[in-house]
């Protein structure tokens, strides 16, 4: 496709940073841009992967402390998000409840997003599900007075994931420094880095987990030497 025809489709607005960064190269823009969408395709696969371990380890974890059902008995009348503090937790679960056409624990569980789990880890919900969702890391390290590896970071390393997982959903570009438009591969590369590392604090077998999916630094690497 010539880049006159690729701009009418993406519009120039759009394919402005891409051009900047391959100096106004035209097939260097174009081919930008699609090896974008491939790294993107693929951050989102292995941060997808992420997703549904978290969630799942999060609720083997609780299921051991406050049963089955718990979510839903949580969000109940005098459960335990039922308080001013988690009242955001408990209309989430409530309103993935109402989704649902039938209702199962399980479904449940799916029908919540990357967001609400990350939010387990917030001071609130984590008081609330008895302090033991740092069980969900066996291999996190040992906190020391200078560094704290508490719920509070793990919140927080959570939210970089939930930022460029937001980022990717809604078509924006990883193959740039932030707010720039000079090509690098930097920040995914760092978010792709501590994917892994929380994988391993979790015990996973990130590796195995990953065969045949795992294709960020081959494409980081072509981007790099594009």
């Amino acid at each position: 496709m010539k880049y006159t025809d690729f701009v009418g489709v993406m519009t120039h607005p759009r394919m402005n940073r891409y051009l900047i960064a391959c100096n106004g190269n035209t097939r260097k823009a174009m081919t930008l841009y699609r090896k974008n969408l491939q790294l993107t395709q693929e951050l989102f696969t292995v941060i997808s992967c992420f997703e549904v371990a978290l969630r799942n380890a999060i609720d083997t974890t609780i299921t051991s402390s406050l049963g089955n059902d718990w979510m839903k008995n949580a969000a109940s009348i005098s459960g335990v998000f039922d308080t001013p503090k988690c009242r955001i937790t408990k209309d989430n679960i409530n309103d993935a409840i109402n989704k649902l056409h039938t209702y199962s624990h399980y479904k449940l569980v799916a029908e919540l997003g990357f967001g609400f789990w990350r939010f387990m880890f917030a001071q609130n919900q984590f008081n609330a599900t008895n302090k033991i969702l740092l069980r969900v890391f066996p291999s996190k390290p040992k906190s020391s007075p200078a560094m704290q590896y508490n719920n509070i970071y793990i919140f927080n390393q959570l939210a970089q994931l939930n930022e460029i997982r937001n980022r990717m959903a809604h078509h924006e570009p990883i193959c740039f420094l932030p707010g720039q438009p000079i090509k690098d591969t930097s920040y995914t590369r760092k978010h792709y880095t501590l994917i892994l590392e929380l994988f391993q604090w979790m015990q996973i077998d990130e590796a195995a987990l990953l065969y045949g999916l795992d294709h960020i630094n081959t494409v980081c690497n072509e981007i790099d030497s594009l």
